[in-house]
């Protein structure tokens, strides 16, 4: 049983209005032993919407110590962030995850060519496929140049947002991108980094976690070990989402561990 979800957003972040209260309170009652916050630091995020993805890193890491105090004998409270890269901001997180005490650090890509998936604008004048490539490639792009994470998160997010995913039609295939997964893997892994399974995918209607299975299986084929599992969520009801069908699917692609951080440092939890 997976007891620790390591993607957790809370009030800090722009698309979230809980508590961080309410999120441990609501981990505390689904028998979780650890909880990492990884709220949004988007810089530089387009204006298509009055959420700008930043907040204040002195009140937030004050903020988690001051829990960490108050729950320590219920649950273990880390500190992380979730870093929305792009390729000319690198020296910006850089600076940022050496001025503060981070647990964990994940690494996402949400704006892509200064355009969010999310919204139409993307997928003007885009098929899918050349839209769905130049997400990866962004990945590829950004690892390349920055490696002041800890894994890189929902590495198919793209999916969500494809024309047509909400009828449940679109999908896609590893081996229509191989060559370039392939590298990307091979460069995450290269730089000792790990990748994320965020089982928001499920909560998205979608037929597998962030990243699919052929994804998860690849990576493993290629000699990656460290995986840690989050559910992303915004409220408390979304904590843990689906994580009891995680174990099983990791076990069929030969994972006997998934991976907690603390300090920046791994920990291999047992399956």
């Amino acid at each position: 049983m997976i007891k620790a979800d390591y993607h957790v957003h809370s009030e800090f972040s722009s698309d979230s209005q809980a508590p961080m209260e309410q999120m441990i309170d609501r981990a505390i009652e689904l028998g979780m032993k650890k909880i990492c916050f990884t709220d949004h630091m988007d810089y530089d995020y387009p204006e298509v919407s009055e959420l700008r993805f930043v907040f204040d890193p002195d009140t937030y890491v004050k903020k988690l110590e001051e829990l960490k105090k108050r729950y320590y004998k219920k649950i273990e409270i880390l500190t992380g962030i979730e870093l929305g890269l792009q390729t000319h901001l690198a020296d910006r997180m850089h600076s940022l995850v050496k001025a503060y005490p981070f647990d964990f650090i994940i690494g996402s890509s949400h704006v892509v060519d200064h355009m969010d998936p999310y919204y139409p604008d993307y997928w003007e004048n885009r098929s899918v496929q050349d839209g769905i490539y130049r997400y990866f490639e962004s990945i590829l792009e950004n690892c390349k140049v920055y490696q002041g994470f800890s894994v890189y998160g929902h590495i198919d997010y793209i999916i969500r947002y494809v024309p047509g995913q909400k009828q449940g039609c679109i999908d896609y295939n590893y081996s229509d991108y191989t060559d370039l997964l392939d590298e990307v893997l091979k460069t995450i892994i290269s730089h000792g980094k790990g990748i994320e399974i965020n089982s928001a995918g499920l909560k998205y209607g979608l037929s597998h976690p962030h990243p699919k299975q052929e994804v998860i299986r690849r990576y493993k084929e290629l000699g990656g070990e460290i995986i840690t599992i989050g559910s992303d969520a915004h409220k408390p009801e979304h904590l843990a989402y689906d994580f009891h069908l995680i174990p099983e699917l990791l076990q069929n692609l030969g994972f006997q561990y998934y991976t907690t951080f603390v300090q920046g440092k791994p920990v291999f939890e047992k399956l």
